[in-house]
């Protein structure tokens, strides 16, 4: 369970990770309406002189504060190559007192704390992972398809019971036995019953989601010196 729960933070951040095949889909769609292309991918060419020489800028548009033509340009790597969108993250947990842990990851960001009295727990960091992910999920697919977010929250619940954790005799493992979550999107303009289907349809392939979905493989090494 540690495994899976230290995978999901790693690779909170990489959507496109359980996403690619969807955001193909929606990639085509777009391009062939035009009208959400034309909308939310134009570029914005000025020049100016600055001692002597001509200054060129081009700037790609920005909706819900992503870069719509950097995102359209990583999905099309990734349609021409799917390995574009592989992770295989390495996250190191190093006990600094306690039941804290400092936590680091290959891919990049700033250590987590975790374990300790005013650190969020394993298993909280687990649900707020998923809460995150989707959150993240949402906002992409939505710039995808020219939505402007006004607003947007999701709310995670999660239950689970520590006894084996600690030794004691119990029904059940010490992991989440059960998980929901709420996703409230407030936009600018609208939406139409086929972009909810589709913003839907991509929260069914949200990585973490999907992690706590299915059984993950864990293996571990105990090396005690």
């Amino acid at each position: 369970m540690r495994g899976a729960a230290d995978d999901d933070l790693a690779v909170r951040s990489s959507f496109l990770y359980g996403l690619v095949s969807n955001l193909r889909r929606s990639t085509c769609r777009l391009a062939e309406s035009g009208a959400i292309l034309g909308r939310v991918t134009g570029i914005r060419q000025s020049t100016g002189k600055r001692g002597g020489d001509v200054v060129t800028t081009r700037t790609g548009q920005r909706l819900n504060g992503m870069d719509v033509d950097e995102l359209r340009e990583y999905i099309d790597a990734v349609t021409v190559d799917a390995t574009q969108a592989d992770r295989d993250p390495t996250v190191t947990a190093r006990w600094v007192g306690g039941t804290r842990a400092e936590v680091v990851s290959t891919l990049g960001g700033p250590p987590v704390y975790m374990g300790g009295d005013d650190d969020p727990s394993a298993m909280g960091m687990l649900l707020r992972a998923l809460a995150a992910c989707d959150v993240e999920v949402v906002a992409t697919r939505a710039t995808l398809l020219g939505i402007e977010i006004e607003d947007l929250a999701i709310e995670a619940k999660g239950f689970f019971n520590v006894a084996r954790y600690l030794g004691v005799e119990a029904p059940s493992g010490a992991g989440y036995q059960r998980a929901s979550y709420t996703v409230r999107l407030k936009t600018k303009g609208g939406v139409s019953p086929e972009q909810v289907a589709d913003l839907r349809a991509a929260l069914e392939a949200s990585p973490v989601g999907e992690t706590f979905e299915r059984s993950v493989p864990v293996s571990f090494e105990f090396d005690v010196t």
